[in-house]
């Protein structure tokens, strides 16, 4: 696997690129999702600076966003944090891209996450490693957009994970997924929402939803079907169906053979315009735990917003 993933910093002013990583415990008590963003495509303080001119630069916006997640009643320990770093704090190379005192570093077999942010609201470090071993790595690169603009990954559809950290005191291991989104402008330009999620099957494969509604007023549905060495092979989209409203009425989505089948049994993201959560559905005749998000970008949009979210994403340097 040596070498088939990149960090590539070459992001056009106004566009963006994050690597995604989540996991769930084996234990069935622990989740987490890392992001790292060049070019923070929910960034308030990017979107004010392409005022005017419609663009900006990718590198004077990024961030590592870290949220542990605990099934409710367990006690464990969680937190979220994700600071904006100006150009000065972020450095990069084919193999490592550093963000302040944080670092992702791909050895050539396994994903390194050296994590020293802190939680917000109240500041608490969060500190510790977490190493991602992929299965096998993906190479292709699926267009979201009609005009190819916006591209995603899968780079490690299924993938182990180890978490230590120090800060809180944690440590467990779980299965993972590991994708990357790159972007030549602003979301928001080419798209107004989205459903999408990752499900562990029962025979070990894993399967992707990708449905997405654009600006242009077309469509976008992916169905994937993952086996250990990675090869993707496209399935035919079951119906879709409803879930339930987030905390904050965002409305939700997924597919699923029959109607009620796919449940959300926990909220882990709620946000105006974002939300994230575990469902238990069934996908291909299998019984299925899936991570979910839904994403609204034309709520992103909202003034009222934009102007909270620097309570819940600071800025350094």
């Amino acid at each position: 696997m040596s070498g088939a993933l990149r960090f590539d910093t070459a992001v056009p002013d106004g566009g963006y690129a994050w690597w995604y990583l989540d996991a769930l415990s084996d234990d069935g008590q622990h989740g987490l999702t890392v992001i790292a963003f060049i070019g923070s495509v929910f960034s308030p303080y990017y979107a004010w600076a392409r005022r005017g001119s419609g663009v900006a630069p990718a590198l004077n916006h990024c961030a590592l966003n870290v949220a542990l997640y605990a099934r409710p009643g367990s006690g464990a320990p969680t937190g979220w944090a994700m600071t904006e770093r100006g150009r000065a704090q972020v450095h990069a190379g084919a193999d490592r891209l550093q963000l302040a005192a944080s670092q992702v570093h791909w050895d050539g077999q396994q994903l390194h996450i050296g994590i020293c942010e802190r939680t917000m609201p109240w500041g608490r470090p969060l500190r510790g490693q977490i190493t991602l071993t992929p299965h096998a790595l993906h190479s292709h690169r699926y267009a979201l957009d009609a005009g190819g603009r916006h591209r995603w990954t899968p780079l490690a559809p299924q993938a182990r994970v180890t978490v230590v950290l120090d800060a809180p005191s944690l440590s467990w291991e779980g299965h993972a997924y590991l994708d990357h989104n790159r972007g030549e402008r602003p979301l928001a330009d080419d798209f107004r929402r989205w459903d999408w999620s990752r499900a562990s099957l029962a025979d070990g494969r894993s399967a992707v939803l990708y449905d997405a509604s654009r600006s242009d007023g077309s469509d976008l549905s992916l169905a994937l079907l993952f086996n250990g060495a990675a090869a993707a092979t496209p399935f035919e989209a079951p119906p879709p169906q409803n879930l339930s409203a987030s905390a904050w009425r965002l409305q939700r989505g997924t597919r699923a053979h029959a109607p009620g089948v796919a449940q959300v049994t926990q909220g882990m993201e709620d946000g105006p315009f974002y939300a994230r959560a575990l469902l238990q559905t069934e996908l291909l005749g299998q019984a299925a735990t899936a991570v979910h998000e839904s994403l609204d970008m034309r709520r992103w949009l909202r003034p009222v917003v934009q102007a909270m979210l620097p309570f819940r994403m600071p800025r350094r340097g």
